[in-house]
């Protein structure tokens, strides 16, 4: 189960799509999350990636801990397709963020 709430999901990939995936302000507010956060991102990452199924998320999660040896913000902000792979990663988790979406507009 993805503990993130979606609505950070859809502000980082709006702050990635607005700014880059380089942008101080993405970096900021993935640096705003705390450990558990961030590990269930890299994951949902991944599963929008097709590193990991989304029957495999807790999977995910576990080696997105065990595997952090650098700051998620670096990790992340190291993959152009950032955003791309977190709307995947929602798709896949059959998370519809609709509703949050309207609410950035």
């Amino acid at each position: 189960m993805l503990n993130l709430s979606s609505g950070k999901v859809v502000r980082i990939i709006f702050l990635a799509r607005e700014y880059g995936p380089e942008s101080g302000h993405l970096r900021d507010y993935i640096s705003g999350l705390n450990d558990d956060e961030k590990a269930n991102l890299v994951a949902l990452m991944w599963v929008g990636r097709d590193s990991f199924d989304a029957e495999e998320f807790e999977e995910a999660k576990e080696t997105a801990r065990a595997e952090a040896t650098a700051p998620t913000e670096d990790y992340l902000s190291g993959i152009p397709e950032l955003p791309d792979y977190l709307e995947s990663g929602l798709e896949a988790m059959g998370i519809d963020v609709t509703d949050v979406e309207d609410n950035l507009r």
